[in-house]
Order: C-alpha cells, then structure tokens, then sequence
C-alpha cells in the first residue's frame, strides 16, 4: 500500500466508509481498508521525488516545486554522466586508465606527440555562452498559476536578451542594441568569430593559416604558420573567440549600429541590459531571469526550471604548442600528423566539457535556490492550506509536508555527483590553462 499518514489513518478510513454510503468511490467496491483509501486516492503516493516522481500531493503549485526537484535530479545526471563521458573519451584516446588525473593526461599529450617539454601545451578559449528561454520561464509560471497568461507576460533579463525571431525585434530605451551576423562590407566594428582575412599584417587571436613574423607554434607541410603566432600574421586567421578583426570578417560579427539604424537583414537582435540592470525579454537570456509576476511558490518552480534547461554552446578552441626541436623534418611530420587528428577529438570534447562545466555552474545554483527559497516558499503554501476544504486535500497536504522532509536527501546526492565531474573537469581545463 501506499505511504500513509499513521496518525491520520483511523479517522480517515472511518470518514471514507461514512461517505460512501453518499457518494462513494466505487460504492460496489468489493475491497476495503487501505485499499480503499487508495483508490479513492487518499493515500500517499508509493514512490517520491527520490523515484522521480513528483505527482505528491494533487496541488497542482505544491507537486510544480516536487517537479523542479525532479528536474534537478535528471539533470544533474545528465551533465555529469556527459562529464565523465568526454573525459572517458580523452583518456581512450591517449590509451590512459579511468584513473588518470589531468596532470596525466597532459604529460601523455606531450610525450605521445613529441611536444617541447618546457612549452608543454595550452588551451585558450573564451568561456561557453549559455541562454536561458524566456519563453519557457512564461509557460512554467502559467503551468504553476493559472493567472499568468502566456501570451501578455514577460520576463527581466539581467544580462544580454537574444530577441525570439518570431516577433518584431525592438530593445526598450533602457537597453543597447547589439546586431549579431554578417558584417556590413565584412568590416566587423566589433567582434568576429570565425575567419578573419587579413590582407595585410596584423595581429592573429587564434590560429594563423599564412606568414607569420615572429614565433609561430607550428607549421604545415610546406613550412607556413598552421599554429599560434605571437607576432603579425597575414592570411586566414582562425580565431579562437570573439576577437577584434583588422581585416575582413568572413564569420560570425557583434556588433553595435549607428543610433536609429536598424541591424543588418538576417542578423540576430540582442539587447544588452545596463550595469545592475533589466531588460524584458521575449527570446534567450544568458543572464539571470526573473520570471512573471506570481506566486511565489511558482515563481521560485518556474525560475529553476528555467535555469535547469540552459542551453551551452561548446566554444572554440586555440592551442599553443611547439614541437621537441631536436626531431628531424620528417620525424616533425609524422607528428604534426599524428597530432592533428588525436586534435579532431581533443578539441570536441573539451569544448563540450567547457560547455558542460558552464551548465553544471547554472543548474548547481538552481539546486541551491531549490533546497533554500524553495522550500520555504513551499513550505508556507502548504502550511497555509485550509485543510477543511476536503478530505483529499487534506491528505495532500500531509503527503506534501512528508516530502518535503525528503527534499534535502534527493538534492545532495545528485549535487555531490555533479560537484564531483565537474570538479574533475575543472581541474583539466586548469592543467591546460595554465
């Protein structure tokens, strides 16, 4: 049978069977007891949170906050399962054990491919951006209370709102519009992400595919910079992130356009709210969201949700590297070549862990806000409740006060797991940063 509330059990048996002969559940229900009880659905429900299931108590803004938890859990287990999962990856390919610490993993990199010892290798990226649907902070609050209409309500942005393609794009007075796609004429005054052609010499954040006047990390079959330059490139420069451009920007530009001039056909809107600031936004925040006005209780479900379905882009990547000189030319190339395609696999996974590492950010301070806010908030609904309303809110009420009892349990086992991938991730993009 289901869990039940043991001081309540008597009396509720008793006021069940007295209401049968008036209404009833099954009034030619052959069983009895407990079995009544709960196909009557006034008993707990067999499996909780920590089962995921979040259908607790039948109040439909009480069981939004189990389902939160819920979330959390799923989440939380998804992003460390892909944690482990690329650094599982990284290790095969250096034919390493699932033991192997970043500091191993880093020396195996070096030594496998003939790398200079006192250079080693370094990773540099910009960090992965991730955007929050305003979209699905409106349909959560609305699904928690039925006051908030979908269609009239908005959420505050704290950082940059990407404005949903869907509506006419337009910032409030308070914002600064940035248009985000191809540059007019390619001349990017702002930053590219991509390709920047250079023409004429100039300095490269990223790999440069051309001459480079100074020390370039590495080169290609026919002696051009194919690596990191440290002096003034000319030819194609693969940038690692957003950076300035002195040439031609064949990627992706941000950028801000005159006052009262409107951003390039086909690029993206974005408004970017002033320091401590808001903007309302329609389409992707990647700063803090603050849902529609509502319940509380709703509010701090709908803000969870949110947060716990960021979305990360995995950025690129440059390294800096230079080859043991004391290997011959020929020794050199097999190398590089070797080199370049365990990089193929090195570079995507690594990305991901940065993106993931930025999830894991997100969703561990939504899980904290679960367990604190959360559950306060909750808690006071709940104990709020007039429990004279009937007698299956009266059970839910107690079903919920039970479980919420359970909700620091289920919240630290998946926070540990979590906090430990991501530890173990942080400490690699730490070996390779430094």
């Amino acid at each position: 049978m289901g869990k039940l509330i043991d001081y309540r059990v008597a009396g509720l048996l008793f006021a069940v069977v007295g209401a049968f002969s008036t209404q009833g559940c099954d009034k030619n229900n052959p069983l009895g007891g407990d079995e009544l009880l709960k196909q009557c659905g006034l008993v707990c429900p067999d499996k909780g949170i920590a089962e995921g299931n979040a259908s607790i108590s039948g109040i439909p803004n009480v069981d939004a906050f189990f389902g939160s938890v819920v979330n959390f859990n799923a989440k939380a287990s998804l992003i460390s399962g892909n944690i482990d999962a690329e650094l599982a990856k990284i290790r095969a390919s250096l034919m390493l054990p699932d033991t192997a610490t970043a500091a191993d993993i880093k020396a195996a990199v070096v030594a496998n491919f003939h790398l200079d010892a006192k250079a080693g290798i370094k990773v540099v990226y910009k960090p992965a951006q991730c955007a929050v649907s305003a979209k699905a902070t409106i349909e959560a609050t609305a699904k928690c209370d039925a006051t908030v209409k979908p269609a009239t309500a908005t959420v505050e942005c704290s950082g940059s709102c990407e404005a949903d393609a869907s509506v006419k794009a337009s910032c409030d007075a308070s914002a600064t519009v940035k248009c985000v796609g191809t540059a007019p004429m390619l001349k990017c005054d702002g930053e590219c992400q991509g390709t920047c052609q250079l023409d004429t010499a100039a300095s490269c954040s990223g790999t440069c595919n051309g001459t480079c006047k100074g020390n370039c990390s590495a080169t290609d079959a026919m002696g051009n910079c194919a690596g990191s330059c440290d002096g003034m490139c000319t030819g194609n420069c693969q940038l690692a992130a957003s950076a300035t451009c002195g040439g031609s920007c064949k990627g992706q530009c941000t950028y801000t356009p005159p006052k009262g001039v409107m951003c390039e056909a086909g690029a993206t809107v974005k408004c970017e709210a002033s320091a401590k600031g808001s903007v309302m936004c329609n389409g992707k925040c990647d700063g803090e969201v603050t849902p529609p006005m509502a319940s509380a209780e709703c509010q701090a479900s709908a803000k969870a949700d949110a947060s716990i379905n960021v979305e990360c882009t995995p950025p690129s990547l440059d390294l800096a590297y230079q080859f043991d000189a004391k290997l011959s030319a020929t020794a050199q190339a097999d190398a590089q070549a070797n080199f370049e395609a365990f990089l193929v696999g090195f570079k995507a996974s690594f990305s991901n862990i940065l993106a993931e590492l930025a999830k894991s950010d997100v969703v561990l301070k939504a899980g904290a806000d679960i367990g604190g806010k959360g559950v306060d908030a909750v808690t006071g609904v709940v104990m709020g409740i007039d429990v004279k309303a009937s007698l299956k809110v009266d059970v839910g009420v107690g079903c919920a006060l039970t479980e919420l009892g359970n909700v620091g349990t289920a919240l630290k086992k998946s926070t540990d797991s979590l906090t430990a991938s991501a530890s173990a991730a942080g400490e690699l993009t730490t070996t390779f940063t430094g």
